[in-house]
């Protein structure tokens, strides 16, 4: 389970490194890391932005989702072992021969071995959306524990799911599998466009091990402020929710 010291990884949705960077700046200090995705890696270029925030003093969330033939993705795995990326994700969805490549291409990497994570069903989908949309019968936890055991199963690491589904996943894929937590939303924030959230401490308290927070903290509410407060917020939360255990 998480420990309170800071399991949090901040996204960074910007579209330049200076923005980024001027993030990284305030909330540093209270934060264990930083997501990067396709809007800012495609402005600015993976390898620039992972070291940009490496050198800021950050690790790094490599957040690409890779999705592929086996052969595609296992060079994509080999390329995101670079120094400063802490982890990097893939689609449980591409297979387990996908999700093997992956995990297979890291363990031979030279240096760096980043943590392999599989995306289970992202927390902007809810159970009709998964029926009616994707024609995925069966519920919707069901279905992300399959892939998150399939996960395991290839030898990824962990895997990204919503904080409504890291307690079962712990109980059967083990306490030692990672789970990164999305939908993860402060009670003086709104929920946006995810479906299935939880407050930080709510997420810990499931098992959680890394907490993936975007605008609650980037963009907060007038009445709370700067990053750099809303940051302190949630990390005080985590630290009262365990000084009461």
């Amino acid at each position: 389970m998480a420990r309170a010291t800071g399991k949090v990884l901040v996204a960074l949705d910007t579209p330049t490194i200076a923005q980024a960077l001027d993030l990284v700046g305030q909330v540093k200090e209270h934060v264990a890391g930083f997501k990067v995705g396709l809007e800012l890696c495609t402005s600015e270029g993976v390898r620039n932005v992972v070291n940009a925030i490496s050198n800021a003093g950050g690790q790094v969330f490599l957040d690409l989702k890779f999705k592929d033939i086996p052969n595609t993705v296992g060079g994509a795995a080999r390329a995101a072992c670079q120094e400063g990326v802490l982890m990097f994700n893939v689609h449980c969805d591409g297979g387990y021969e996908m999700m093997k490549a992956a995990a297979d291409a890291v363990k031979s990497a030279p240096g760096k071995h980043p943590l392999v994570i599989g995306v289970t069903v992202l927390t902007s989908i809810d159970q009709q959306t998964l029926h009616d949309e994707l024609h995925v019968s069966g519920d919707l936890t069901a279905y992300a524990v399959h892939l998150a055991e399939l996960a395991k199963s290839a030898g990824l690491d962990g895997v990204v799911c919503s904080p409504h589904e890291v307690a079962v996943i712990k109980r059967t894929c083990g306490d030692e599998f990672v789970t990164v937590v999305p939908g993860v939303r402060p009670e003086w924030a709104k929920s946006d466009d995810q479906k299935r959230v939880m407050t930080p401490g709510e997420a810990v308290s499931e098992g959680a091990d890394f907490l993936v927070i975007g605008r609650a903290i980037t963009k907060p509410p007038s009445h709370i402020g700067s990053p750099q407060k809303a940051a302190r917020l949630i990390k005080e939360e985590l630290q009262s929710r365990f000084a009461k255990k």
